[in-house]
């Protein structure tokens, strides 16, 4: 066994590697940029080293500066995590030349299922079932016109080296085609360097259904269970489950058995996953294989009762695999709802920034949270934006889905924008509940964006109750009169009035027609009330904003104010602020590095005209002029780090 494992990795899944190292006795090191100096992953190591600048191509890419902290530090075995070096050959190579071991499959099965057209080729050949397409590189867009009029609309082009949804375009008809071949081209080049393009037949509402596979150098090859991973954003998973609700048993035993065949055939060893796309039939083809850990691995770790990292270790370390497919077999059903720093009401921009506040729900034998952050800590601007993996395990799917809404809840993040409001709608949305799924649910539940009226609460009269037991606490400090008092109780302008009265050491709201008994212990200052109302657990959280409280409940998120009647009556009589004229400064929309500004001092711009590109988390936003004018002045300039809302120039 190892004696020293280096994770060549950083945030959440740095930190996993890192936990498991430490139960199986393996000792750690932590590699970091400049940036991550103080990250938790080099905190809970046994030993950290510095490897380059913030930029990602300057320290978590190079390869020589990690080969050569593996030498310094004597770490004899690397593990990979995901993203970064997890899946480049030439990385395993130089480990393998320097002495040190990869924890993950050889070099050559990497090459050989990280090219999607040599890929497809090999699951043919190994009876994977494919998706009909042109498995060539495709010369130019009048080729790629003609071939996709073979395979029938719609297709779909997509790079060869691609990954994480980029270098990827739907066509319906011809022009779509050679449209979608240059963009498609143009990004591949400019993501992987190789703008060989593929076309395949674009399957209508497809499931995204990933089998886990787990393999080692003595022959021995399992398959672990599958993951419905369909919720998606972007092409970038955003829910995940084990098992999936949609697959019988017949359709889970074949897609197994030619995940495991594929698996053979490349001479696989270490844990993989073998994608596909599953049609309204329950047809399935080949997608990719993905030669390392996935971002949602957890899930089926909770379902098996499997450490996969452990495994992983132990595989590369030589052993053998005891393993059989009883031992795998799933019990109960999980979710994994990935938790990022982005702003839902902005487009989901990255939001990078400072945790002031951070508080995770408690990990149990239901909740497990996968994290690499703390309160006070900085989320940089150089990465990805994941914050946490948010999990929770329960008998059956429904029960899986109660506890993680009350999880989402429970969740405090304050200092940055995040998209808990967002997971806990999706989990709410009545198509995700029956289980009716597939990767464009997200644009078919939001056709016109998530927005303000999304957040509204589904049952505003929990939380009018709920603000008036935070204000009596907090604001009147002072026990129930023995008659109970009147209030009134304004959610973003609607009046709720109530009366509130005490009753066997918890609280009677009558709102309504509605008689509600709220009990909680929460104190003045808590940013989470922990309660129940009436026979329902409810978590709340609370948020102190001048005269009003911020609520976050159940993917709602709303301003509460509480008023005595006779001051509540006073409302519609007193004057609303005056909108202010049109602002004359440009605010970047997002924290990040500004890329360019493709504008000067005196340039007129229309409506609409491209300004600046900024950079956040591996994004790139383009910023539009809102209006006509003339530039007066800059008032930033390329390479700057902005914060969100930081003036950009401003208008004559």
């Amino acid at each position: 066994m190892f004696r020293k494992i280096l994770i060549a990795n950083r945030g959440e899944i740095a930190c996993r590697v890192i936990r498991t190292a430490r139960r199986m006795g393996i000792a750690t090191v932590a590699v970091h940029s400049d940036a991550d100096r103080d990250a938790l992953h080099v905190r809970m190591a046994d030993e950290h080293i510095a490897i380059g600048t913030a930029s990602a191509a300057e320290s978590y890419l190079r390869i020589d500066r990690i080969v050569q902290a593996c030498c310094s530090t004597g770490a004899d075995a690397v593990h990979p995590g995901y993203g970064f070096l997890s899946e480049r050959p030439d990385f395993a190579r130089a480990l393998a030349d320097a002495g040190i071991a990869f924890i993950g499959p050889d070099a050559a099965a990497m090459a050989a299922m990280g090219d999607k057209i040599a890929s497809k080729r090999l699951a043919a050949a190994a009876g994977v079932s494919t998706v009909p397409g042109h498995d060539e590189a495709i010369a130019d867009a009048d080729a790629a016109v003609r071939i996709a009029r073979a395979i029938g609309y719609p297709v779909m082009l997509k790079a060869s080296a691609g990954g994480g949804g980029k270098g990827m375009r739907i066509a319906a008809d011809d022009d779509a085609v050679r449209a979608g071949f240059a963009a498609a081209q143009a990004e591949a080049r400019a993501s992987f360097g190789d703008d060989r393009i593929l076309i395949e037949k674009f399957i209508v509402r497809p499931r995204h259904i990933e089998i886990q596979v787990l393999a080692d150098a003595h022959g021995t090859t399992l398959a672990l269970g599958e993951r419905e991973c369909s919720i998606q954003r972007r092409h970038q998973k955003v829910i995940e489950e084990a098992p999936s609700p949609f697959l019988d048993a017949a359709t889970r035993r074949r897609m197994s058995e030619q995940a495991v065949a594929l698996a053979r055939a490349v001479g696989y060893r270490s844990a993989g996953t073998v994608e596909f796309i599953v049609d309204a039939a329950r047809n399935f083809y080949f997608l990719e294989m993905n030669t390392r850990l996935q971002v949602e691995h957890p899930v089926t770790e909770l379902v098996t009762g499997l450490d996969l990292v452990e495994l992983m270790i132990r595989v590369a370390a030589g052993e053998r695999l005891t393993l059989t497919e009883a031992d795998t077999a799933p019990r109960g059903w999980a979710l994994e709802a990935r938790v990022y720093a982005e702003d839902p009401l902005r487009g989901f921009a990255p939001a990078p920034g400072r945790l002031t506040h951070y508080q995770e729900p408690e990990s149990d034998a239901h909740t497990r949270v996968d994290s690499g952050v703390f309160a006070g800590g900085e989320f940089p601007v150089f990465y990805d934006p994941m914050i946490a993996k948010l999990c929770t395990w329960a008998p059956t799917r429904a029960e899986a889905i109660a506890v993680m809404r009350v999880a989402i809840d429970s969740y405090v993040i304050r200092g940055i924008a995040h998209n808990l409001p967002f997971l806990s709608a999706l989990l709410h949305r009545p198509r995700f509940v029956a289980g009716d799924l597939s990767t464009d649910f997200i644009d078919a539940e939001y056709p016109a964006g998530f927005g303000t009226d999304d957040l509204r609460p589904a049952d505003p009269t929990l939380l009018a109750a709920v603000a008036a037991v935070l204000h009596h606490r907090a604001v009147l400090r002072r026990p129930v009169a023995p008659g109970g008092v009147s209030l009134v109780v304004v959610l973003d302008g609607t009046a709720h009035p109530l009366h509130v009265a005490s009753a066997d050491g918890a609280t009677d709201i009558a709102i309504g027609d509605r008689s509600l008994r709220v009990a909680s212990d929460w104190r003045p200052g808590e940013p989470l009330f922990r309660g129940r109302v009436d026979d329902r657990d409810v978590r709340v959280q609370v948020e102190r904003t001048g005269l009003s409280w911020r609520l976050f409940h159940a993917g709602a998120v709303v301003t509460a104010q509480v008023f005595a009647p006779h001051v509540a009556a006073l409302l519609p009589i007193m004057q609303a602020r005056k909108a202010t004229t049109q602002d004359r400064v440009l605010r970047a929309p997002l924290a990040g590095r500004l890329v360019s500004l493709a504008v000067a001092a005196g340039d007129a711009l229309a409506e609409g005209a491209d300004v600046a590109v900024i950079e956040a988390m591996k994004m790139q936003t383009t910023v539009r002029a809102p209006r006509a004018g003339v530039v007066s002045r800059l008032l930033a300039e390329s390479g700057a780090v902005l914060a969100a809302d930081q003036p950009l120039l401003e208008f004559a």
